[in-house]
């Protein structure tokens, strides 16, 4: 299928790795243990469709990059060169582009992160999540402390400046305590950019059938917005600024990637359970390994007026900033007041919502309970 002239602003392009050494307990990623034999065929297919997508979406430019998993730190160096290699053959890749690629501590070997160096990754994102040992093993998380620690020394070796450490809070049996340790512990290592999500408990994962057994006990809400406050606080000092919800960065840090997504930039998903967003369309490839390996369709659907006001409004949330009524008015033709009319007030009347120098964003309050907010948009 042809798609429409793409806009003159570079897209972002995503690649999706699904392997992991082990399944996480909270994990309910299209991603698998024990397929290291698919590895190699899997590349392929991904190369293929890079390929295919780039023809048949002319070749849009790019300036953002992002290797996601999964764990793509599992493949080869010369596998992740293959995928790096086709993207820059299939895509006018800008000079300055972000390209990211996620790690898990204890699978980055000096020669991986060198070789992603030297074939143009300058962004690297390791899952920590926690300092303490519980919790990593609580999680099914195979690496310690330690194993980051060496894991950032490798990369700052290779010339990597710029590193994330994700961190979870708002896990069964963790306290706030454990989360200004694990922030401190973290600080210690330098990183430019800190991502910190509340546990989310997915049906159908190991940790969602413990705690339904009574197994495991979430903290209480306010045990958790404590942990959430705690860690603003402690990234502050350090001097990391909060853009996102979830997302912490030194000035500059920020990652380009992400905010594309949350500003509705187009972008093109390749590898199982990746997707698409280009001419207005959302395009979702198959989400298993083996329907993706045997070459099944990918489905696309056109995403009508009324649903891209919603996005924009929905993901331009997720940002400090918020939403601007004039980049809005420009994308839709119309302000947020006029697209959202009296859905506005309740959220603004309780304090969820407000007006700040031109942009509607969420008040302090309002990112604690941002799905709420949703509710009375939709």
């Amino acid at each position: 299928m042809i798609m429409p002239e793409p806009s003159q602003s570079p897209i972002g392009l995503y690649v999706h790795v699904p392997f992991c050494v082990s399944k996480c307990a909270y994990c309910d990623f299209a991603s698998y243990a024990g397929r290291e034999a698919d590895v190699a065929g899997y590349v392929e297919a991904v190369v293929r469709e890079i390929t295919r997508r780039s023809e048949e979406t002319r070749h849009p430019r790019a300036d953002t990059i992002f290797l996601g998993g999964g764990t793509p730190s599992l493949l080869s160096e010369l596998q992740v060169a293959r995928i790096l290699e086709a993207l820059f053959e299939a895509f006018a890749i800008e000079e300055e582009a972000e390209i990211t690629c996620e790690c898990n501590p204890g699978t980055l070997s000096k020669r991986l992160a060198e070789t992603m160096r030297k074939a143009g990754v300058n962004r690297l994102s390791l899952g920590a999540q926690a300092r303490q040992e519980r919790l990593l093993r609580l999680l099914g998380r195979i690496h310690d402390w330690e194993q980051v620690v060496d894991s950032v020394e490798i990369a700052r070796r290779a010339g990597f400046e710029n590193i994330n450490l994700d961190l979870m809070f708002g896990l069964p049996t963790q306290t706030a305590a454990d989360l200004r340790e694990t922030v401190e512990a973290a600080m210690e290592l330098r990183p430019t950019h800190v991502s910190c999500y509340g546990l989310i408990v997915e049906e159908g994962t190991p940790m969602h059938r413990d705690i339904t057994a009574g197994k495991l006990a979430l903290p209480e809400e306010e045990v958790e917005r404590e942990m959430y406050e705690t860690a603003r606080q402690t990234l502050a000092e350090h001097g990391l600024h909060q853009y996102e919800i979830s997302n912490f960065a030194r000035e500059g840090r920020q990652c380009r990637h992400n905010i594309g997504c949350w500003t509705r930039v187009p972008y093109l998903g390749f590898g199982c359970a990746a997707h698409s967003f280009f001419g207005e369309c959302r395009t979702m490839n198959p989400t298993t390994l083996d329907a993706y390996l045997a070459g099944e369709e990918p489905k696309t659907e056109p995403i009508s007026k009324e649903e891209a006001r919603f996005e924009s409004l929905m993901l331009g949330l997720r940002m400090t900033r918020g939403v601007k009524d004039e980049d809005f008015t420009r994308m839709h033709g119309m302000s947020i007041r006029k697209a959202f009319g009296e859905k506005l007030d309740q959220p603004i009347r309780d304090g969820l919502l407000e007006w700040h120098e031109g942009a509607l964003r969420l008040t302090r309050l309002g990112m604690d309970l941002q799905n709420s907010v949703l509710v009375d948009l939709m």
